[in-house]
């Protein structure tokens, strides 16, 4: 306790703020108060190879002596027994039910010497005034505001614990004021001080200290271990703790790139991770290239969580500023494939290594057969459904083939193993898949035009008109029992296609034949379509008009099946694996992220997914 309200033992300034409620502060007292073990501490001798910024434990005053320790583990058991074992100001705390509250504790003294009682219910809180009140606070039921009160009622207050002799004294004194009446009390007070009292003063936590010359890895793997509790520690808040001990300030640096990066709505979402992440690729491809050219033993490109701790700062200040470029350029690419929320993004993965590659290919990147070989490579990544697991290890194979391969070198491996099967197309049925995302953007940027208005769809008209994916056979149709149509099928991607908002309130509910015949004739404010305009755009939806017309659903999903399945071969640049036997079971290649999503949207009557 005393390390920690003289500053020598400290928190690193990444340690998330103390949460315990009352209840387990409550617990940890009473186990103290009867010599129970309460866990081990572990530290970290500072003036070693890892430095970090630090806090003060919460309610501790200002340091006044020199940093020896960090605490890494037992921040909550520690801030709890500091705040209401040493210091006089009232707890912050909350209730069971997260009210927030200011409590002092105190021991009944009574309660705690009886052996029937449980010594957690010997444990009283009370307001920060020190006063219990009862009746909607019209009646006093507990005074302890000041010392007499507290002898009276043989109140013990906890925070007082360590000086308790000095609160002893001033109870005899009390006592001998009017020895006749109060001289059992002073019996208890002792009889409290010697079974209760002395095991504060004379518990010893186990603690392992680890020495100044643990590694930064050894240091970063304690902490993902030991916080088992919450939110787990991310590689950007023990990186900023590092930095900060250089007296850089990563948080802040962070949050301005942040808000600029943010301008671009697809790239909101964007987390410092990744962003650290993309920083790490130049870095470390550099590095390698410079132990190349040297004749040393190379080491690997990586975005990993190990490599981002090893960060140094002046890696971060060399590239910071080429990948926010970096990723403002992958904003405008994106846009040229009419992807423009990051909602829509098929992988929020696959923004750091195409970050980090147009951040290393500078200008060039805008030559046309430079942007066409940065498709195919998305367009792989998307549908060869290649950035959901392991991808650190394809973002190295990234950073490294894909610029080799824009200078004439050979196929990305991305590119080389990407494969798209014929029959996910009928399985591709929520918006958490990929795949699904890629086929929305793909029509959209192959120059679908709105049902309705006949507008493509650059980013004002998507933005302004709320373009989402709809149903072509509508749901509500499909739904009828006369049709015989499974949710697995009508839900597909392959009945679905880029609409506006007001489009798909046109279209309804109805027969696909009704909603074209109300297109085409018009009616109230809603102009008519020409019946050969009207099937040029829904060629531009790879769609059939005749099948429309017919309502003849399995002819239509048939067919556009097939024209989707050339679309994403054209965009991969390469050949699709065709169906050979009998099409696969629905549930197929199914994620359970995408079966998550079907089980919410049972019952639903939207039109979106």
């Amino acid at each position: 306790m005393r390390d920690c309200h003289e500053g020598k033992l400290q928190l690193p300034d990444f340690q998330r703020g103390w949460v315990w409620d009352q209840d387990r502060i409550v617990d940890l007292l009473a186990s103290v108060s009867e010599g129970f073990p309460v866990g081990a501490l572990m530290t970290l001798e500072a003036a070693g190879e890892v430095a970090f910024a630090v806090n003060p434990i919460e309610g501790a005053p200002a340091a006044s002596k020199p940093l020896e320790a960090y605490l890494l583990d037992g921040q909550q058991r520690m801030t709890s027994l500091y705040q209401s074992t040493s210091s006089r100001n009232a707890v912050k705390t909350q209730t069971a039910k997260n009210k927030p509250v200011k409590l002092h504790f105190y021991f009944d003294i009574r309660a705690a010497l009886n052996p029937n009682v449980a010594r957690r219910d010997a444990i009283v809180a009370t307001p920060e005034d020190r006063i219990i009140r009862e009746d909607f606070g019209r009646r006093i039921a507990l005074d302890l505001s000041n010392e007499d009160a507290q002898f009276t009622a043989l109140h013990f207050p906890i925070d007082r614990i360590f000086d308790a002799q000095i609160w002893i004294q001033a109870a005899l004194t009390w006592v001998l004021q009017d020895m006749e009446a109060r001289k059992d009390h002073m019996a208890l007070i002792n009889e409290f001080s010697i079974r209760v009292i002395n095991n504060f003063t004379d518990y010893h936590v186990p603690v392992i200290a680890l020495g100044k010359d643990t590694s930064r890895a050894a240091v970063c793997l304690v902490f993902e271990k030991v916080n088992t509790g919450g939110k787990p520690l991310d590689a950007f808040e023990l990186v900023t703790a590092m930095y900060a001990g250089q007296t850089f300030r990563l948080r802040d640096d962070w949050k301005a790139r942040r808000d600029r990066l943010a301008k671009q709505p697809v790239l909101a979402n964007v987390e410092p991770v990744e962003f650290l992440q993309a920083i790490s690729l130049l870095h470390t491809k550099s590095v390698r290239a410079r132990a190349e050219a040297e004749g040393k033993e190379p080491p690997a490109i990586s975005a990993t969580r190990a490599s981002l701790l090893q960060l140094p700062l002046s890696a971060y200040v060399a590239y910071a500023g080429m990948v926010e470029e970096g990723y403002i350029k992958a904003a405008k690419f994106l846009h040229g494939l009419k992807i423009f929320r990051a909602r829509d993004l098929p992988y929020q993965t696959q923004l750091a290594p195409l970050a980090a590659i147009l951040a290393e290919l500078g200008e060039t990147w805008e030559h046309d057969a430079v942007r066409k070989r940065l498709a195919q490579w998305y367009w792989c990544g998307v549908f060869g459904e290649l950035y959901g697991s392991a991808i650190e290890s394809r973002f190295a194979l990234d950073i490294r083939d894909v610029p080799r391969w824009i200078a004439g070198g050979p196929l990305p491996q991305t590119v080389d193993r990407a494969d798209f099967r014929e029959e996910r197309l009928r399985t591709l049925r929520s918006r958490l898949s990929a795949a699904y995302k890629g086929v929305h953007a793909l029509l959209m940027r192959c120059g679908a035009e709105d049902f309705m208005s006949g507008q493509p769809f650059d980013q004002t008209v998507f933005f302004d008109e709320n373009v989402d994916i709809h149903h072509i056979f509508p749901e509500a149709w499909c739904k009828q029992p006369a049709q015989g149509i499974s949710p697995d099928i009508y839900n597909s991607i392959i009945n679905k296609t880029p609409l506006s908002a007001r489009t798909n309130r046109i279209i309804g509910g109805v027969a696909p034949s009704s909603y074209l015949s109300r297109l085409e004739k018009g009616g109230g404010q809603l102009p008519a379509i020409p019946a050969d305009r009207l099937e040029s755009i829904l060629k531009s939806h790879e769609i059939d008009i005749a099948r429309l017309r017919a309502d003849e659903f399995t002819a239509f999903f048939d067919d556009r099946r097939a024209r989707l399945l050339r679309l994403i071969e054209a965009a991969m640049g390469k050949d699709a694996v065709r169906e050979t036997v009998a099409p696969p079971d629905p549930d197929d290649h199914y994620s359970d992220e995408e079966q998550e999503a079907e089980v919410q949207h049972v019952g639903e009557h939207e039109e979106t997914i």
